[in-house]
């Protein structure tokens, strides 16, 4: 066919998916190539496609001595020897049971192999690389000889660039990226997040496999072409694809019984089958129509995720603990809600959270209802979980992002914080939770000034929608200024406190506004949506608690 046919198996290929018409890439400008990546532009074409890799890999920035193609073939023979490639030993940084073939020949399958192991001897610090496997064959397809992919994969693992993430290669970095993913699915797939919390124990074991799904369940075609676009946009882009995937398998498989025991392996072969309900150009147009947080936003919250797990010393791989699980029954107890139910809230709370276990802070059983208790006890805590069960027998709630503490900051009148991870729900009667909201306050609109305009507590707005008409205004919907040393006048405004109420805007139109006593409430709530009320528009307290997590 062509000078990078060597490794391909051309009677498993769809070959009149190929066009052999002439083709030449010109461009540089990143948002055209960005379009013609999106677009197929090389996809029907087997050389242009290998050109256009050259091409972007070489261009990646790379450590200043970084493995070639010269180095290759200086070190296969010592570490291959005369052993058969089909039976050499993998090492233990890429998973044995996950090495695709995709429509390679014998000869290409060997050479996955021959070269994982060579760059397992010039990259010593890998220790956690699942997705190499897939790499290394993938861009067989357009190398003419194995040492040319070699220094391929060699420059996307040496990639300097701070800002430029490719491949994980560590194992902290992949399970960051596991949680990170958990974190994108329950803001931007919540129907489908709702069934794998009802179907399975341990929802974060699920979307431990989101990087399998693209690089070992994912067919050939597929992912020829979320690589396309990585190469141009990066690791963004796989968490888009992978959003989109779970998508296309609830609507397709919801309502329907699960085809084995495990949700997991009901994912991975919906994923293996893909061709059968979805194209590569409609999974693409999926992924791209999801209106995912900005690259600085999503590597924030990969670098809060890492920080969790190093600070449980979670940074090699070992057996999992069942997160669903971290509400145990036999030391958990609540005058509101069941364990259960617990466990419903824990799905939702952010994934590097979800690893502690609830501790409680506060109750009006036992510490009587003082909202200056309330503070005291919930103070030097961060998150917090507030619980409210009315006289009517409603349940509803809300996920605190922030410490109480920073109320202060205002002096004595009420002062807004938080961040958009925190969120009101509601329990009874009925199971539903709601985007954040912002609160409204001119006071905080000019930081570090005299506001023009004072707005006493009563008459703060609560605005539905999520976000500030002008997106420059508003912080990553997921972290604190604080934590970042971000310009103040960009913390959003999710919570309130003062020693006469408190306010929490949870989403939807939704909000809480707190009496001092704790016996008294009232919700705020907008038709935006169709969303049903939080809990009755006024409503007396029953029981009120506040829980932390404990590691």
């Amino acid at each position: 066919m062509d000078e990078y046919s060597r490794f391909v198996d051309w009677d498993k290929m769809d070959v009149t998916a190929q066009s052999q018409d002439a083709k030449e890439l010109t461009c540089t400008e990143f948002q055209e190539l960005k379009q013609l990546a999106r677009q197929g532009y090389w996809a029907k074409n087997h050389s242009l496609r290998a050109k256009v890799y050259h091409k972007l890999i070489s261009n990646i920035p790379c450590r200043t001595v970084t493995p070639d193609a010269n180095v290759y073939r200086d070190i296969v023979v010592k570490i291959v020897g005369k052993r058969s490639s089909s039976s050499l030993p993998l090492p233990e940084f890429v998973d044995n049971s996950l090495v695709p073939t995709y429509c390679l020949n014998a000869e290409g399958i060997g050479a996955v192999r021959k070269i994982i192991l060579c760059i397992a001897n010039q990259f010593p610090d890998i220790s956690f690389c699942p997705a190499l496997p897939s790499v290394i064959a993938l861009l067989l397809h357009y190398s003419k000889d194995e040492a040319e992919c070699f220094e391929q994969v060699c420059r996307i693992l040496a990639c300097n660039d701070p800002s430029k993430r490719l491949i994980d290669q560590t194992f902290l970095a992949f399970e960051s990226s596991c949680m990170t993913f958990g974190d994108l699915v329950n803001k931007y797939c919540q129907a489908a997040h709702k069934l794998m919390v009802a179907v399975s124990e341990d929802v974060l074991e699920v979307y431990s496999d989101w990087q399998r799904w693209l690089f070992g369940e994912l067919p050939m075609a597929y992912v020829a072409r979320v690589f396309d676009v990585f190469l141009v946009e990066g690791y963004k882009v796989l968490y888009r694809v992978a959003l989109a995937l779970l998508k296309f398998f609830h609507k397709v498989r919801h309502g329907q019984p699960m085809e084995s025991d495990s949700v997991q392996q009901d994912i991975r072969a919906f994923v293996r089958d893909i061709a059968k309900s979805v194209s590569p150009e409609r999974l693409l147009e999926k992924a791209f129509a999801i209106r995912l947080f900005s690259r600085k936003e999503i590597q924030l919250l990969q670098m809060a995720n890492e920080k969790a797990l190093q600070q449980k010393g979670i940074t090699v791989k070992q057996k999992r603990q069942n997160v669903h699980l971290a509400v145990h029954a036999e030391n958990f107890k609540s005058e509101i809600v069941s364990v259960k139910e617990m466990r419903d809230i824990w799905s939702w709370i952010p994934e590097r959270f979800a690893l502690c276990q609830p501790l409680l802070l506060f109750t009006t059983l036992e510490h009587g209802c003082s909202l200056s208790r309330f503070y005291s006890h919930s103070e030097g805590h961060e998150p917090t979980l507030l619980l409210i069960k009315t006289t009517a027998k409603e349940v509803c709630g809300a996920y605190l992002s922030t410490d109480w503490s920073e109320r202060r900051r205002g002096g004595n009148k009420l002062s807004f914080f938080g961040t958009g991870e925190c969120f009101v729900f509601r329990l009874q009667p009925e199971v539903e939770r709601y985007e954040w909201v912002i609160i409204k306050h001119p006071e905080l609109a000019t930081a570090g000034t005299e506001p023009e305009n004072h707005t006493s507590p009563a008459s703060s707005t609560l605005s539905s929608g999520g976000a500030p008409s002008d997106p420059s205004d508003r912080l990553s919907p997921f972290l604190a200024a604080r934590h970042f040393n971000l310009p103040s006048k960009t913390a959003s405004m999710f919570m309130a406190g003062s020693s006469e109420c408190v306010i929490i805007g949870g989403g939807d139109g939704q909000a809480l506004y707190l009496d001092a006593d704790l016996n008294h409430g009232r919700t705020s709530h907008c038709n935006t949506f169709n969303n049903q009320p939080l809990c009755s528009e006024s409503f007396q307290i029953s029981v009120l608690e506040v829980w932390g997590f404990r590691d």
